[in-house]
C-alpha cells in the first residue's frame, strides 16, 4: 500500500477534521483502522476520455471544492484562486481566472453568474462568460459549503450555523436566519437547497429546517438525528450531505442518526430508518445506495427499505457517496482509489488510483454518462466504465 504525505491525517473516520467550538481546531484521533485496499480480479477498468490540473486542488486544507457541472461546460476551482471554465465534452479550457483570494467552497451558480466563498469570508458573485467579478458580500464567518442559488437570491450557510440571503444581481442581503449549533461538529457543511418558495439548511444539531426564502421564517423542521451519550463526541449529529428532491419529497440523512424521507411543503416524516451516515445517498432503478460512516456501501429496496446487500472490504476508508453510473456505483476514499461495485451484489469489480492526495468530492455523472472525478490535490478527470479487454 502507498504512504501519502498526508495519510497520518487520513486514518479513520474522525479524522473528518473535526471542528471544537468557535475557535476551530481540529483532531486527527484515530478510531478505527481502514482496511487496505483489496486485491480483486477486476473486469471493468475507468479509462480516461481527458484530464487536466486544477490549480492544486485543496492545497491541503480540508475543503470540499466540488466543481459545478452546468451541462456542456464545467466550472472549477482550487483552493489557491484559480478558477477554470472547461467543456465537458473535451476537456478544452474555455476560460481560466486567478483570483487574488483563497477559496472554501466548491462552485455554485445559476444561468448568470457562479458563486463562490473565500477564506477571508467573502461571498463572489463571478460572470459565468469570463470570470471576471461582479461583485462580493461580506459573509460573518467562513462558509464551506456550496452557495446555492434560485436566480433572485443567493444563499450561503456559515460554519456556526448562520444561513444567509443575497440578491443575486447586487449582492445586497436580504435576510439572515440563526440557527443553533453544538460545541462539537464535523468541518463539513450540507449545501442548502434553494427552490423558488422554500430554502432547506441542514444544521450540525441535527436538524432539518424549511425557512421562507422571501424573509427566511422558519417554516418547519425535522429531526434527523437527536444527540445522545454522554461525551461531545457520542452526542454528534451532523447532516452533512444536501438532501435530495424527490418529486414533492425530499430524502436526507445524518451521522448517528436515520435516513428519512420528509414531505417538502409540511416538514412530516413519510418513513425512516436508522443509519449514518457523512454523504447523501444515491438512488437508481428503485433502490437506495448510502456509503455508511463505516464505511460500508449499503443497497436498499426504495419500496420498503429492505437491505438488499452490504459491501464491508473497504470499511473506515472514509467513502465518498455512491454515484450511480449504468449497471455500477462509483466511491473514491481517502487515499485517493476509485472503486466500482455492481448494483445487483455490490461485488467489487474495479478500481483505479486516482489521486494520492486522496478523493473527498464525489463523483458526478454527466450528460454523456460519463463520470467527473476530482481528487484532493487538483486532478480533474472525466473517465468511462469499460469492460477489461
Amino acid at each position: 500500500m502507498r504512504v501519502t504525505r498526508n495519510r497520518l491525517l487520513k486514518h479513520g473516520l474522525m479524522s473528518l477534521a473535526v471542528l471544537v467550538g468557535a475557535a476551530g481546531c481540529s483532531t486527527p484521533d484515530t478510531f478505527e483502522q481502514p482496511r487496505p485496499v483489496p486485491d480483486i480480479e477486476a473486469t471493468v477498468e475507468l479509462d480516461s476520455v481527458w484530464s487536466m490540473s486544477v490549480g492544486d486542488g485543496h492545497d491541503g486544507d480540508y475543503l470540499y471544492l466540488t466543481p459545478l457541472n452546468a451541462g456542456d461546460i464545467l466550472y472549477a476551482a482550487s483552493a489557491d484562486g484559480t478558477v477554470y471554465a472547461v467543456e465537458a465534452e473535451q476537456g478544452k479550457v474555455v476560460w481560466k481566472k486567478t483570483l487574488d483570494d483563497r477559496i472554501f467552497s466548491g462552485v455554485g451558480g445559476d444561468g448568470e453568474q457562479l458563486y463562490l466563498t473565500t477564506r477571508e469570508a467573502d461571498l463572489l458573485a463571478l460572470s459565468r462568460e469570463d470570470g471576471s467579478e461582479l461583485w462580493r458580500a461580506e459573509l460573518p464567518t467562513e462558509v464551506l459549503s456550496i452557495p446555492q442559488s434560485n436566480g433572485r437570491l443567493v444563499v450561503a450557510q456559515t460554519t456556526d450555523g448562520r444561513v444567509l440571503a443575497f440578491d443575486a444581481e447586487s449582492g445586497v442581503q436580504r435576510w439572515q436566519y440563526d440557527g443553533v449549533v453544538p460545541v462539537l461538529s464535523m468541518r463539513a457543511a450540507a449545501t442548502p437547497l434553494v427552490g423558488a418558495d422554500v430554502v432547506i439548511s441542514s444544521f450540525s444539531n441535527g436538524k432539518l429546517i424549511a425557512l421562507s426564502a422571501e424573509n427566511g421564517q422558519p417554516l418547519w423542521q425535522y429531526a434527523v438525528g437527536e444527540p445522545q451519550g454522554r461525551t461531545e463526541l457520542e452526542r454528534l449529529v451532523d447532516i452533512t450531505g444536501q438532501p435530495l428532491v424527490i418529486d414533492t419529497a425530499i430524502m436526507v440523512v445524518g451521522y448517528q442518526g436515520k435516513l428519512a424521507l420528509v414531505d417538502v411543503r409540511t416538514g412530516q416524516e413519510i418513513w425512516s430508518k436508522k443509519a449514518s451516515s457523512l454523504y447523501s445517498p444515491s438512488i437508481g432503478g428503485g433502490n437506495i445506495y448510502l456509503a455508511e460512516a463505516s464505511g460500508d456501501v449499503v443497497a436498499l429496496r426504495g419500496s420498503d427499505r429492505r437491505e438488499l446487500w452490504t459491501q464491508e472490504r473497504l470499511a473506515w476508508r472514509q467513502l465518498t457517496r455512491p454515484i450511480v453510473s449504468d449497471d455500477y456505483l462509483v466511491a473514491g476514499d481517502y487515499e485517493g482509489y476509485l472503486h466500482v461495485f455492481s448494483r445487483e451484489d455490490g461485488s467489487l469489480l474495479g478500481q483505479l488510483d486516482f489521486d494520492d492526495d486522496g478523493i473527498r468530492v464525489p463523483a458526478q455523472r454527466l450528460e454523456n454518462g460519463n463520470l467527473l472525478i476530482y481528487g484532493n490535490g487538483g486532478r480533474m478527470s472525466v473517465l468511462q466504465i469499460q469492460p477489461v479487454e
